[in-house]
């Protein structure tokens, strides 16, 4: 992330931002968890269900970055933030792995989805572009959170993706174990990603970070 230093205009500007960013994402993942939740359970399809699942963990995570930034001062908020996203990542690893795991050893066949087809590929669109905007933002303001919340969204874009080719593949070729081990394999980024985020490194150590360690003289000719 650049350290180079910005207007308290702009520190505003881009808190403003990333507030909304984050009310955006939301307000769209509280929609896709009701939707994903009822189509996986009439369809039977454990990963419908854990898409569902994760939007509510994508919920947590946007909304811990809401917070943080409607304080006075959001950069000295940074680590506990951090920590909340990080569980969030490990809920999302756990929640994956058990649902694949299970369809897999269960041969859960999954009945054809129209509405989570149709929800999946809305939200490949969607969230990339989300993602994008809140880390870009997070990256001019040099906040560890915003970048690595960004990161979450990625993840549930990556997982749409995936549960997409899934229910694709099963439609089309009957190959139910196609999203299990798609899922498998987001699973083990989401543990990476959690783990970096609990050590503070989403994108390297945060300028909000560094500024808490600096005098507060130091700071006040800084800003």
């Amino acid at each position: 992330m650049s350290a180079t230093p910005i207007s308290r205009d702009r520190r505003r500007v881009l808190h403003r931002r990333i507030r909304w960013i984050v009310a955006t994402t939301i307000g769209y993942n509280l929609v896709e968890a009701v939707v994903a939740i009822t189509a996986g359970t009439v369809a039977s399809s454990a990963a419908l269900v854990a898409f569902g699942l994760d939007s509510t963990i994508e919920v947590l995570s946007a909304a811990a970055v809401a917070w943080q930034f409607t304080r006075r001062d959001p950069e000295r908020w940074e680590k506990g933030t951090l920590r909340v996203i990080a569980v969030a990542f490990f809920a999302l690893a756990a929640w994956v792995t058990v649902a694949s795991l299970s369809a897999l050893i269960a041969r859960v066949e999954v009945e054809h989805s129209s509405i989570g087809i149709v929800l999946t590929a809305v939200s490949v669109v969607v969230m990339p572009l989300l993602s994008f905007a809140e880390r870009r933002a997070g990256r001019e303001l040099g906040s560890a959170t915003a970048v690595a919340d960004s990161m979450q969204t990625l993840i549930c874009a990556y997982l749409s993706a995936a549960v997409l080719v899934g229910l694709v593949l099963n439609s089309a070729f009957d190959w139910w174990w196609a999203d299990a081990i798609a899922g498998l394999v987001i699973a083990a980024f989401a543990v990476r990603e959690g783990v970096e985020a609990w050590r503070g490194d989403a994108c390297a150590t945060s300028v909000g970070m560094l500024l808490d360690e600096e005098p507060e003289s130091e700071r006040e000719r800084g800003s």
